[in-house]
């Protein structure tokens, strides 16, 4: 962390002085994420923020000339975290290219899988990760006034999770050594079981294909799949209360902190978990099957919905440079003019981007970061939002609240909340949980969300089971539909990775692919400033944050910083990638064979 001190901006009070800090790489997160700040701790603010980014992304140039049965292959690499996200991605968008629709059983085995995952990835980033933020380590040193107080706090639901006091859950959440940071680990051991289970491999997974997929069904497979999910759906009815009273606790000591972290309500929600019954990965019909997913997309401004048409959040999307290290496409070919609906596509969409890299030094007045600028084009206003996906979990709860189309039994939207429900396991009784929309959108409420939607996934995952168990016991055990490749077709993927809105478009011209786009939630989160000087997520809810941390400049550890930027479950290996162009020949060297001499 760099600290310079300087007088910056004037006041009608006089000289304010701002301390210019930066975090870079952001720790506990994977990638290279640098968050630049200038603070003014007279008045306890960050008064400017950047995010950058240090590392090309460079997917789009080398899947050109791919055979596109490779692609899902291909993009799951993009991460180490949700490679397995890509990969589902890529398959949806080579099914609707393809023109084929998996069995339904191959659906639920996927369905289930990706249910795996979001259990897995939030478990072990809500408690190992960004828990550690709120532990008692961290509290002690950076606001002890609040450690004072949470010993003092006895924590209302102390007899649904253990836990007697705050003080209590913040010792549970140390590093290493607090009970309930050791048992998430376990937890998400047995979450990665349960996604090998259904896609072979962990996270690069090695049954997932177009048209279906390579796991065999059986009722073993099932069951084991369902003994671990009923532990962790136990786990679920500790978790959820243990972190309200965790969180409702920041809100009483600390009065204000709903600021932190605070942006206006711009959220993206592309949708998950496909209803075989009525996906048929059809353009034309993408609207139908995407109202029909298991979580709902939509694009939420302002608290209200926007639309819950794939096809319009589809048309919508727009790719903006401003501040990133790359030349602009406004002259180069236009790949798709129309979507097979008629619609006009525009150039600066997905399908007609050109990714052409122009490295260079960092420039906070000029270009600053390798991550470009998604924004959404609002239909009516015409305004390029920067939506956010809030981590995941708050885009896809607000919006499935409001669309209140989901009502699957262990699941149901009202047009306010999502009600949850988790029935009877071997140590404890039948729960209802509801996650209601929330006044904001902030750090508090993303990290809430998150808890909140490992429990939705857990209560869809009893659902999926049921129905492939179903599928199973009818005999309709066939996972996978054979295809052609053809020779020019086009086609996208939505889905929802981890932590927030994920697409993947592909434009097929001789059998190869000539243009390969996948937007994952990172670009979406951690964009600079675009061309119209708007600033990305990350450094819109990082400017204006107040600060509640008791240390001065010279102890800083920007906690309140941190819990803002990590709200968004940051993991920039999905935003930037290492390009070498055309590469350098170092050496030649000529080895002999075994046994030869000389």
């Amino acid at each position: 962390m760099a600290t310079v001190t300087r007088p910056v901006r004037e006041t009608h009070d006089g000289p304010r002085n701002l301390v210019e800090m930066s975090w870079d790489p952001i720790t506990r997160i994977v990638g290279s994420l640098g968050i630049y700040t200038k603070i003014d701790f007279a008045n306890k603010q960050v008064a400017e923020c950047h995010s950058t980014s240090s590392i090309f992304r460079g997917y789009s140039v080398f899947m050109k000339g791919k055979d596109p049965r490779d692609a899902h292959f291909i993009t799951s690499r993009i991460c180490g975290i949700c490679g397995d996200n890509h990969a589902t991605c890529a398959c949806y968008a080579q099914n609707m290219a393809f023109g084929v629709r998996p069995p339904a059983i191959a659906e639920w085995i996927v369905n289930l899988g990706e249910a795996a995952e979001y259990m897995f990835d939030h478990c072990i980033y809500q408690d190992n990760l960004v828990g550690v933020d709120y532990c008692e380590q961290m509290v002690r040193e950076t606001t002890p006034s609040v450690w004072a107080k949470a010993q003092k706090k006895a924590a209302p639901h102390a007899a649904d999770h253990g836990y007697r006091t705050i003080a209590d859950i913040m010792t549970a959440l140390n590093p290493f050594t607090g009970d309930f940071y050791r048992e998430a680990l376990q937890m998400s051991r047995l979450t990665r079981e349960m996604f090998c289970l259904m896609e072979g491999r962990h996270v690069h997974p090695s049954t997932l294909y177009p048209g279906g997929v390579g796991t065999v069904p059986t009722q073993q497979l099932f069951t084991d799949y369902l003994v671990r999910l009923m532990k962790y759906v136990e786990f679920m009815k500790k978790v959820v209360p243990l972190h309200n009273d965790l969180f409702d606790f920041f809100y009483e000591a600390l009065p204000g902190y709903e600021e932190v972290g605070r942006r206006r309500v711009l959220l993206g929600c592309w949708g998950s978990w496909n209803d075989p019954k009525v996906c048929d990965y059809e353009y034309r019909h993408m609207n139908e099957w995407g109202k029909a997913m298991y979580v709902t997309p939509g694009v939420v401004v302002d608290g209200k919905t926007v639309t819950n048409n794939l096809v319009d959040i589809n048309l919508g999307i727009r790719i903006l440079l401003g501040s990133s290290f790359y030349d602009d496409w406004e002259g180069d070919e236009m790949f798709v003019t129309h979507d097979p609906l008629g619609n006009p596509v525009d150039r600066r969409h997905p399908w007609n981007q050109t990714t052409t890299p122009r490295p260079q030094r960092r420039d906070f007045e000029g270009k600053y970061s390798w991550v470009m600028s998604p924004r959404w084009k609002h239909p009516e206003t015409g305004e390029h939002l920067a939506l956010d996906t809030g981590g995941g979990p708050i885009a896809r709860l607000w919006s499935t609240a409001l669309a209140g189309t989901v009502d699957i039994g262990y699941i149901k939207a009202t047009g306010h909340s999502v009600k949850i429900y988790l029935p009877k396991t071997a140590m404890k009784p039948e729960v209802e949980f509801e996650w209601k929309i929330p006044k904001w959108s902030n750090a508090i409420e993303r990290n809430r969300a998150r808890t909140y939607f490992q429990a939705y996934a857990a209560a869809c995952a009893l659902h999926f089971a049921e129905k492939a168990m179903e599928e199973l016991h009818a005999g309709r055990t066939r996972t996978f539909t054979d295809f052609t490749v053809p020779d020019e077709a086009i086609g996208c993927g939505f889905h929802e990775a981890v932590r927030g809105v994920l697409s993947h478009h592909v434009v097929i011209r001789d059998g190869k692919i000539a243009n390969y786009h996948p937007y994952p939630p990172t670009p979406w989160n951690a964009n600079p400033r675009d061309v119209y000087g708007t600033p990305g997520p990350y450094e819109d809810a990082v400017q204006n944050t107040p600060i509640f941390e008791e240390n001065g400049p010279d102890k800083f550890k920007g906690v309140d910083i941190m819990r803002a930027v990590r709200s968004f479950d940051p993991c920039l290996p999905c935003g930037v990638h290492m390009y070498t162009g055309e590469g350098k020949l170092l050496e030649v060297r000529h080895v002999p064979m075994f046994g030869a001499q000389g």
